[in-house]
């Protein structure tokens, strides 16, 4: 079954995260912005250290920042099962990955739309997870890329002729309508904030995510 990770960027009070622990979701994604490598900011080291103390699920922590190196040793490590990292922050400079793995933590890549993913091959048997941009990182609300899916495809061929334990996560205006292309591209896990957090009843979004 596919994974659900719920974005909480747009409403992070303890009582949403309360309500989203008695659900199927499976975890936090949590989008730690710099304002520089994107417009906004959001999700100081202090707030990511209180929505763990509420949260029951793991977290999937998502660095759009331009220098994700001085972040890594700020975060609350206990909750965080990947940390996702910026392959165009990077610079060529992918040592990162190996010091996110020394800590116990599972590392993950994410490109932006225009970015192609071809050029994260060669970086596959260094990480876990690889996260698809279907919308141009930094802020809510925006429309689904269908291009997006190409890539998914793409990724999931080379993941299975190297036979590699890697996850597919895509994140960026996934809602019901389209879920179930994603899940069919070659998707393991979809990114979700606002199609939840703004329904009324968020184990039925979550159901209609998976398409169960």
């Amino acid at each position: 079954m596919v994974k659900i990770s719920v974005s909480v960027l747009s409403k992070n009070n303890r009582e949403t995260i309360e309500k989203l622990n008695r659900t199927s979701i499976d975890y936090f994604h949590i989008d730690v912005m710099d304002g520089k490598f994107v417009d906004e900011t959001n999700f100081s080291i202090s707030k990511i250290e209180e929505v763990s103390n509420y949260a029951l699920k793991k977290l999937d922590v998502h660095l759009m920042v331009e220098y994700p190196n001085s972040y890594i040793a700020s975060l609350p490590l206990s909750k965080i099962e990947y940390i996702t990292v910026h392959y165009e922050s990077l610079n060529g400079d992918f040592s990162i990955l190996e010091k996110i793995r020394d800590k116990g933590i599972k590392c993950g890549i994410s490109i932006k739309p225009n970015t192609d993913v071809q050029l994260i091959f060669n970086l596959l048997d260094k990480i876990d997870l690889v996260l698809i941009m279907s919308v141009e990182p930094g802020y809510g609300g925006q429309d689904f890329l269908d291009s997006s899916l190409t890539k998914v495809r793409l990724l999931k061929s080379e993941i299975k002729n190297r036979n590699l334990p890697i996850l597919i996560s895509i994140d960026g205006g996934i809602n019901n309508e389209n879920s179930l292309k994603c899940i069919e591209a070659g998707c393991d896990m979809l990114v979700s904030g606002s199609y939840i957090i703004s329904s009324n009843d968020y184990e039925k979004a979550v159901d209609l995510l998976r398409n169960v």
